[in-house]
């Protein structure tokens, strides 16, 4: 295949054992989920007459209420996937304000943090995208695409911090196991945080099939140590035969603390997303006790099956757990009744893009 250029990526409608030990990922003890819990649990909610936040408390409840999936920790970052200034394909802010009042009600200390890909007169300049590491650039596009969404009014509104994790104390995380190295460059904060909380929208990706829990972490790597847009990182993973960028996204998941995730299917998308796909009304809140869970159940929910979805593979492998739906209490609306057939992404690999860098 030809090389395509990154703006035919984000604007194209053409191209088409979890805490194990062995796998090293980094559920800490002190915010496991109490021994009476059962871990791999995920509920599927259908949000009714737009009550968004209704959705999102029923659905942390149908999992064991939010003092129980977050037991032990103190400090939350959440995490929307904000890949670039439209509302169109970013998680919507109502149901990030959901999880962060019920955080908040329950005494944690909450902030939101991001890094985007990309948004237009910074990366995206006319008919091209670029790559860059440049910190003023990557600071501007971050405020850009915060203020854009209605994330900067958001936490003005709870009181709470939100953080560019593109630049700032950039700290050396180390990632056991790791496929791309033995360790990572992170915000203190995200490395820090006792809980990141992924709060995707649901869409398929022309990269790695899908974009949910696990794989909307990407958005942690700074683009000052790896460039907009992850290039640095990608270019180093498709080095080492990353499938589907699946070694990212299992090295972002080990380095830091996981387990609560909620993904956001009141509009999903479909084709060649995360931003060139077609919107499906799916109306669904989906939230799980650990990010696997909760995309085998998000994937299901899509129609696919787990060999389609390069991550899992990898994660299987790897000996991670939960091994498919049949090791995941579903509560709430069985998959069976909310589930429908996505149009399928045309994947490509990271080698085939083109991009130039400022």
């Amino acid at each position: 295949m030809g090389r395509i250029s990154r703006r035919r990526f984000l604007t194209s409608t053409t191209v088409a054992a979890a805490g194990s030990a062995a796998f090293g990922f980094n559920l800490i003890e002190s915010c496991r989920l109490n021994p009476g819990v059962k871990r791999h649990t995920v509920s599927i909610v259908r949000i009714n007459e737009g009550n968004i936040q209704g959705a999102v408390e029923e659905a942390i409840t149908l999992i064991g209420g939010i003092d129980e999936v977050t037991k032990g920790c103190d400090s939350i970052m959440l995490k929307p996937n904000l890949v670039a200034p439209d509302v169109q394909y970013t998680t919507k802010p109502e149901v990030v304000k959901a999880v962060a009042m019920l955080m908040m009600k329950a005494g944690k200390k909450v902030c939101i943090g991001e890094g985007s890909a990309a948004a237009e007169s910074f990366n995206f300049i006319g008919n091209e995208q670029f790559i860059t590491k440049k910190k003023d650039i990557l600071d501007g596009m971050q405020q850009y695409v915060f203020d854009k969404l209605g994330y900067t009014e958001l936490a003005k509104l709870l009181g709470i911090r939100i953080i560019n994790l593109h630049s700032g104390d950039i700290v050396n995380v180390p990632v056991k196991n790791g496929y791309l190295g033995a360790s990572l460059r992170l915000h203190r904060e995200a490395a820090a945080s006792d809980l990141i909380c992924s709060i995707p929208m649901m869409k398929t990706h022309v990269l790695a099939t899908v974009t949910l829990a696990m794989k909307n972490l990407i958005g942690l790597y700074p683009g000052t140590e790896y460039y907009a847009m992850r290039s640095k990182l990608h270019d180093m993973a498709a080095e080492k035969g990353s499938p589907g960028v699946a070694y990212e996204i299992m090295d972002i998941n080990r380095a830091v603390k996981t387990g609560l995730s909620i993904i956001d299917a009141s509009t999903a998308m479909e084709g060649n997303g995360p931003s060139a796909g077609t919107l499906v009304d799916m109306g669904l809140i989906i939230a799980g006790t650990t990010p696997l869970a909760t995309d085998l159940v998000g994937a299901a929910l899509m129609g696919f099956e787990h060999g389609e979805i390069p991550l899992f593979e990898v994660a299987l492998k790897s000996g991670m757990l939960p091994v498919d739906l049949r090791d995941i209490e579903i509560r709430g609306v069985p998959v069976a009744e909310a589930a429908r057939q996505f149009v399928r992404p045309q994947v490509v690999q990271w080698t085939d893009f083109g991009y130039k860098e400022i």
